[in-house]
């Protein structure tokens, strides 16, 4: 199998895995239900959840169909760097609520897709002629989306051990 081809089925691969990881995280958030199990989300207003749920859910349907379908592949590379983007955001609200596992698990999922986007990025550029301005029109949407993340981030309160109903870490509760 040339070396192409084996990118081609690592990518997809990933591609899926990360479509499934997204979309299962996404759906949640659009329905409301068991968000009490991830951080922050509680504390959160409603609507912002919502944003990061569709765009999980739009993100993965970004990662498979434009490649599927051959309808511009080069948004699943886009796709890729938004969720990202999405998930090392994430990362901040688990560092501050002092979740380093979790915080790793995030930036995991951040590199995977960064890996991908910059493998599809390759074999799409190299099988398509891409708009100057896609790259451009991207960024235009995401720097400003992670700074209303960041902002969000920096802004809320960390819980602390005096808080009600939060334990310290490495103390039980009475």
């Amino acid at each position: 199998m040339p070396q192409s081809d084996t990118l081609n089925v690592v990518l997809w691969s990933a591609q899926g895995f990360l479509a499934l990881f997204f979309l299962l995280a996404g759906a949640p958030k659009l329905v409301g239900r068991g968000l009490e199990r991830w951080t922050g989300f509680s504390d959160m207003p409603r609507p912002l959840v919502i944003a990061i749920g569709v765009a999980e859910v739009l993100g993965a349907a970004g990662l498979i169909l434009p490649m599927t379908t051959g309808r511009l592949p080069w948004l699943t590379p886009l796709a890729c760097l938004g969720l990202a983007l999405i998930v090392l955001m994430a990362t901040g609200f688990h560092l501050r609520a002092d979740e380093c596992l979790q915080a790793l698990e995030t930036t995991l999922w951040g590199a995977i897709a960064t890996v991908v986007a910059a493998g599809r990025w390759r074999l799409v550029r190299s099988a398509a002629h891409l708009p100057a301005a896609a790259p451009v029109l991207a960024l235009g949407v995401l720097v400003p989306a992670v700074i209303v993340n960041l902002v969000i981030v920096f802004r809320r309160p960390v819980r602390s051990a005096s808080s009600p109903g939060v334990t310290a870490p490495g103390s039980h509760p009475s």
